[in-house]
């Protein structure tokens, strides 16, 4: 049996030689299938019609190994967590709880990005020491939704889904995955945003890559103030802001109901940081080295803070 291993990972545990800017924390893993996802996700090089590389996740390249030599060297990469990331094929769960199983003996905890099953399966992987579950809403739209994930499980399924790792697993074990830049208006963001955290879920939010050989190959990247200002909602939503305390121009996000100065004691630098299960920092997966990231893998200063709040708000005054 093989397991796929992202590149950075594989050179943390040293399966492959190279350079790392900054170390995974987390070992990020992922199924090995020959074929093609069951679903056809418009930005997914997995996809059942792309016509990108199977080796590729985002801009991520992921070499596939042997499970036991994978085993064997990953205690070397000193890796807080396992994140295992799957693609939809007849038979994944069986080949998930393979992995599990060849996992166990390390007492490594466990996340798990899985398309939904039911619930005896998710009470199976928790005894096998999955902690968390990934939910690949990706969409923060509802409207979109169809458009862009053309998958076996409906939005409505998605949210049963997150319900049950909740009520399975526990307020804050399931990671809601969202990508900002497919679409979606703000309004839409936030109010998705703020549903997940309404259900007893959490929020790990991806900047959209465009991938060549997918069906959004050439939409472009979304601008990075733009994140910040979703970035920034979402912290004030997870500490109980809604979206009824933000400002909005149409559909637009334009202010959280005060100025820089009262703002900034409420936004740690960690807000612009990569946000997911504990020990993930997720490093240049939506952008190259060289560029500024969208999710910092590690918290930025305090002077980037008051930049970006300046930035976004400063023209505002008290708005």
């Amino acid at each position: 049996m093989k397991v796929r291993v992202s590149y950075g990972t594989a050179i943390a545990m040293g399966l492959v030689r190279g350079r790392m800017m900054v170390k995974p924390t987390t070992a990020y893993l992922m199924t090995h299938h020959n074929g093609r996802c069951r679903n056809n996700c418009a930005f997914c090089p997995q996809a059942r019609e792309s016509r990108a590389d199977l080796r590729r996740l985002s801009r991520v390249t992921w070499p596939s190994f042997e499970v036991d030599e994978v085993v064997e060297a990953l205690p070397s990469g000193r890796f807080a967590r396992i994140c295992l990331q799957t693609v939809d094929y007849p038979g994944l769960v069986d080949d998930v709880f393979e992995l599990l199983e060849a996992f166990q003996p390390l007492g490594i905890p466990v996340s798990l990005s899985i398309t939904p099953v039911e619930r005896r399966i998710l009470e199976e992987f928790k005894s096998r020491n999955v902690d968390y579950i990934g939910v690949g809403l990706d969409v923060a739209s509802e409207r979109l939704y169809p458009l862009i994930k053309d998958s076996l499980y409906s939005w409505e399924d998605m949210w049963r889904f997150t319900r049950d790792v909740v009520e399975v697993f526990g307020e804050g074990r399931a990671f809601v995955h969202l990508i900002i830049g497919l679409g979606e208006t703000d309004r839409e963001a936030v109010e998705t945003i703020w549903r997940a955290y309404s259900t007893g879920a959490e929020v790990s939010l991806f900047a959209f890559t465009p991938v060549k050989g997918t069906r959004l190959e050439n939409r472009k990247p979304p601008d990075v103030l733009r994140y910040r200002r979703i970035q920034v909602a979402h912290h004030l939503i997870r500490e109980g802001f809604s979206p009824d305390d933000f400002e909005f121009e149409g559909d637009d996000l334009v202010g959280f109901g005060m100025g820089v100065e009262e703002l900034a004691p409420l936004i740690p630098p960690g807000t612009f940081a990569t946000y997911g299960c504990p020990g993930c920092n997720r490093p240049y997966y939506n952008e190259r080295p060289s560029k500024e990231p969208y999710n910092f893998p590690r918290s930025p200063g305090r002077g980037y803070v008051m930049e970006v709040l300046s930035t976004l708000l400063g023209s505002r005054g008290s708005h």
